[in-house]
């Protein structure tokens, strides 16, 4: 195990899905996931959960994450960035004497991080000496023929691409919005999660969802549980 930490990122506010991020996911609370994928991993001397929220901190503790402080309210508003919890947490734990060599920052609706995942990337951040390693997956479909609806018609945004082969296109990749892996020095220089010298870490379309609605919420349901074969 090195001097690593991983960061998980639950304030209490959410607009879209009210509680989201200790609301039940098939019976357990979906925060419980993230947390348990660090632990597993092995990787860390400290799991820790960043939060402003009483009853999310006692979810944290129980599933076994440290909450050793609680989020300020510049970083618990709307408009804080993951960049800027992250500083916040480094921060707190350096004015404590403790230092980490490296972070993985895990956001809390990810269910479908495994500790596999975790470890992987961790370790393509120290093999390629990157400043951060970002989980990505390819687009299903290439977003070079994509149209727009423009006066109640459809129309090609890039009219050149259209007769191209899908293939013949450059593959294009998103951001998966699960964890990052970061070098802590290099990010107290940049400040930033996409730092300069980002290595891909690409996955498998299957085991990325995003869930900013309830229907997304239905939908990873539905894919964990085939995922994993159990009855739906």
């Amino acid at each position: 195990m090195g001097n690593n930490i991983a960061i998980i990122t639950a304030r209490g506010g959410s607009k879209r899905i009210p509680r989201k991020n200790i609301r039940p996911f098939l019976g357990r609370p979906i925060l419980e996931y993230s947390i348990e994928a660090a632990l597993q991993a092995g990787l860390f001397q400290e799991v820790m959960v960043s939060t402003d929220d009483e009853e999310i901190a006692r979810v944290a503790e129980k599933a076994g994450a440290k909450v050793p402080f609680f989020r300020s309210a510049d970083t618990a508003n709307d408009f804080a960035t993951t960049a800027d919890v992250v500083e916040e947490v480094l921060a707190s734990y350096e004015r404590i004497g403790r230092d980490f060599h490296a972070a993985c920052c895990i956001y809390p609706t990810a269910p479908f991080v495994t500790a596999d995942a975790i470890r992987e990337a961790m370790g393509l951040l120290e093999q390629e000496q990157a400043d951060c390693v970002i989980p990505v997956v390819k687009f299903s479909f290439p977003p070079q023929r994509g149209v727009v609806v423009s006066g109640g018609r459809l129309a090609p945004k890039w009219p050149e691409n259209m007769a191209k082969r899908s293939q013949d296109l450059e593959p294009l990749y998103h951001d998966c919005g699960q964890f990052y892996c970061l070098d802590v020095g290099r990010f107290r220089q940049q400040k930033a999660i996409w730092m300069e010298n980002a290595v891909p870490f690409i996955q498998d379309e299957k085991y990325v969802q995003d869930i900013d609605t309830l229907q997304d919420w239905e939908i990873a349901e539905m894919k964990y549980q085939m995922m994993r074969g159990r009855t739906i």
